[in-house]
């Protein structure tokens, strides 16, 4: 008995010593995401850094100290996993990118979002993997099969375009913006599609069936993750709308807006689906019709509230990978051949930097042919500008490579420590040093005009994006008014730009017609009994 009790205690003392050690850990990693947004503050006027590498840098420090202070032993204060990415992490960051986007800008440039999301991805995808197939047989660094292959052109396709956008300005530029934040969305969803779809089919047996299938699968994920985060948009909107949450307590409107964006993510992860763009649309939907039937008092603190999730989950995201890339395990198996991860390394930067200039030149040139006005083609300065924005490479390509290459967040081959190293040389240095110039290099190309520097300055701090409607113009502009009276060239351009605005003008009555009067939306004022506006109220 006593034996038993001894035993007891000593099992009680490992788990007390373990809990401890988990809360210490978290108390320094907090510590070091408040150090990141006090130094980000500091450093906000700086024309070189950004909250990225500002995280990234201090993870870098940080994985030093704890080497040295471990002996060599471990570089991390967290273990990392691809559910911490997936799961809590990526959502709050995709979602907020949906609910924040100007709508106007993003549906007004969708087909060149979808060109450069999706089949410049493809393109991208297709020269990585012929580049590894090419380079890496003749290297003889080990038997890499072709579902390997196939993957490391799906990890080395998605970009990192939060570092860009904390760069380019959503008022100055914001064609280039939206053009460059819509393809991330589409081109992280889009590798992580393709990933997904490479590990589930047969490979060593690909005909014009199988083929076939992949498109059909590639597409029947797109479409049904789109809808899956309309539907639970709507869905948010309508119990708001009709349940008048406000009336009791501000605090339910704000929770059942988080958590249902939430579970719009789990279900197309349940349901194997694309949780980002099921999450990203459910943010713009939510922002057109859910945001406008909550209580003002409401719609500050959502608005904020997403703000401020996405904010800390980004820092998290490159602190972590800061310290991940000096986790000393992965580098000791390459340690007999430091040479073969640099030649590999340098070499799928080289691909990188050769797919994105594949697509994106040509598929510039094609969407400007659907362009009438000169201010909504996109000019070579910003063709530049988008190549040079996508070349970054960060926590997506980073999961994926873990999945692809590890088992348990470890690896015992050789050939995987290699890629693992590889990845982890490519996301620092296209981070750190492309991201140290990418705000000169737009400064150069793209510098801001006076005009629009006032007209920044003098704007409400709220951003139109929750204002304007879906696929609206917002506030008419001249050139929106004068555009009647245009005559319209007898082109290619007049073909393939007059079902756009066809489809426009029909959804804005669709969306007046019969979407406002049973989801809400711009105009629809909550009823809260005692209010000054209860006996003014008009439903839409």
């Amino acid at each position: 008995m006593a034996m038993d009790t001894g035993a007891f205690l000593t099992k009680l003392e490992m788990v007390t010593t373990s809990d401890h050690s988990s809360v210490v850990s978290m108390n320094l990693f907090v510590a070091l995401l408040c150090a990141c947004i006090v130094i980000g503050h500091l450093l906000e006027e700086n024309r070189w850094m950004n909250e990225s590498i500002t995280a990234l840098a201090i993870g870098l420090g940080t994985g030093i100290v704890i080497l040295l202070t471990t002996g060599g032993k471990s570089s991390h204060l967290l273990v990392f996993s691809e559910d911490l990415f997936f799961i809590y992490l990526l959502p709050p960051i995709i979602f907020n990118a949906g609910f924040q986007v100007k709508k106007k800008q993003f549906f007004r440039n969708f087909m060149t979002i979808m060109l450069f999301g999706a089949v410049g991805t493809l393109i991208s995808f297709a020269i990585i993997s012929l580049g590894a197939i090419h380079f890496f047989q003749k290297m003889n660094i080990g038997s890499l099969k072709i579902g390997d292959i196939l993957a490391i052109g799906a990890i080395f396709s998605a970009t990192d375009s939060v570092c860009t956008l904390q760069v380019l300005n959503q008022d100055e530029t914001p064609l280039l913006y939206s053009v460059v934040f819509g393809e991330g969305v589409v081109n992280d969803a889009t590798s992580v599609v393709l990933f997904n779809a490479i590990q589930s089919f047969d490979l060593y047996h690909i005909d014009s069936v199988i083929a076939l299938q992949f498109i059909g699968s590639f597409l029947y994920l797109f479409i049904t993750s789109t809808m899956l985060g309309v539907l639970a948009g709507l869905l948010s909107a309508f119990m708001i709308k009709k349940l008048y949450f406000g009336r009791h307590s501000t605090d339910r409107e704000v929770a059942l807006m988080i958590l249902m964006a939430y579970l719009s993510y789990m279900l197309a992860e349940l349901f194997y689906l694309s949780a980002i763009l099921t999450v990203f649309f459910c943010g713009i939907v939510m922002s057109h019709y859910t945001w406008h039937n909550v209580t003002e008092s409401s719609r500050v603190t959502t608005k904020h509230a997403f703000a401020t999730l996405s904010f800390v989950a980004e820092i998290f995201i490159f602190l972590y990978v800061g310290m991940d890339a000096l986790d000393i395990d992965k580098w000791r198996f390459i340690s007999d051949s430091p040479g073969k991860s640099v030649a590999v390394s340098s070499i799928l930067l080289g691909l990188v930097l050769v797919g994105r200039a594949a697509f994106v030149f040509p598929l510039s040139f094609l969407s400007n042919l659907t362009k009438n006005s000169p201010h909504d083609r996109i000019s070579l300065k910003q063709q530049v500008t988008i190549w040079w924005a996508g070349l970054m490479r960060g926590a997506v390509s980073m999961a994926l490579a873990y999945n692809q290459f590890t088992r348990s967040g470890h690896t015992q081959l050789h050939l995987n420590a290699i890629m693992i190293t590889s990845t982890i040389s490519v996301v620092l240095f296209s981070t750190v040093v492309f991201g140290l110039m990418t705000k000169p290099l737009v400064r150069i190309l793209l510098p801001p005009s006076k005009q629009i520097t006032s007209v920044i300055s003098s704007e409400p701090s709220s951003p139109k994006s929750v204002i304007v409607p879906l696929l609206s113009n917002g506030h008419e502009s001249e050139a929106d008014k004068g555009s009647q009276h245009v005559t319209r060239p007898t082109s290619l351009r007049m073909l393939l730009s007059i079902p756009s605005h066809t489809v426009h003008h029909y959804w804005r009555k669709f969306d007046d017609s019969f979407m406002r009067p049973v989801f809400g939306g711009r105009g629809f004022v909550p009823f809260i009994p005692g209010s000054p506006i209860e006996d003014v109220v008009q439903w839409h």
